[in-house]
């Protein structure tokens, strides 16, 4: 079976590119403050963490969070932790990096968590933002694209665990001989 390529919707270029800027963000808004903690959710972000860890130039830790939502039908279920962080959230600067949002379930109650945990601070930053699917509010304080409600993969995102290799973002178009329900993400 030949593999149907997604369509481009965010080249590698212009995923470096805004990366790049985001970095400087960050700079900009950590400079003064003591090492940052950086907490990528798995898996869909590491491939963006590892890209924009390496530009920024303020000192930081970095630490992995696992989740994964228990549904009943269509209705969003309860948030379990499938692994947590090893590194103390207690007093730090911490900034969630995760590949995409979407309802928002997810990252509202991983945000609460770090909160109640008594982070100093926490911020968000995603590469994607797929704004008109959100049901939960959520802000996003770090943004790479605002993206349409679409199912995307590549450069960390999958379809049960394809395409996270393209080193690009395309827009997943289901032919005959793919799945035709895409697997949820991660958010």
């Amino acid at each position: 079976m030949d593999r149907v390529l997604p369509r481009p919707l965010i080249s590698e270029d212009e995923l470096q590119h805004r990366i790049s800027e985001l970095a400087a963000e960050i700079d900009r808004d950590y400079r003064d403050q003591e090492p940052l903690l950086c907490i990528g959710i798995l898996k869909g972000s590491v491939f963006f963490m590892v890209d924009l860890l390496k530009r920024v130039t303020v000192p930081v830790k970095i630490d992995f969070l696992q989740t994964s939502s228990y549904r009943s039908g269509t209705t969003p279920g309860e948030i379990r932790i499938r692994k947590d962080v090893d590194i103390a959230i207690r007093g730090k600067h911490v900034l969630i990096i995760e590949d995409i949002v979407d309802t928002g379930h997810t990252l509202s109650t991983v945000l609460g968590l770090f909160r109640f945990r008594g982070a100093k601070s926490v911020k968000l930053c995603a590469l994607l933002d797929k704004h008109k699917a959100r049901e939960v509010a959520v802000n996003v304080d770090y943004s790479g694209f605002k993206i349409d409600n679409v199912f995307v993969v590549g450069y960390g995102l999958d379809l049960d665990e394809r395409y996270r290799e393209l080193p690009y973002i395309g827009v997943y178009e289901p032919d005959g001989d793919e799945p035709s329900e895409p697997s949820e993400p991660s958010e």
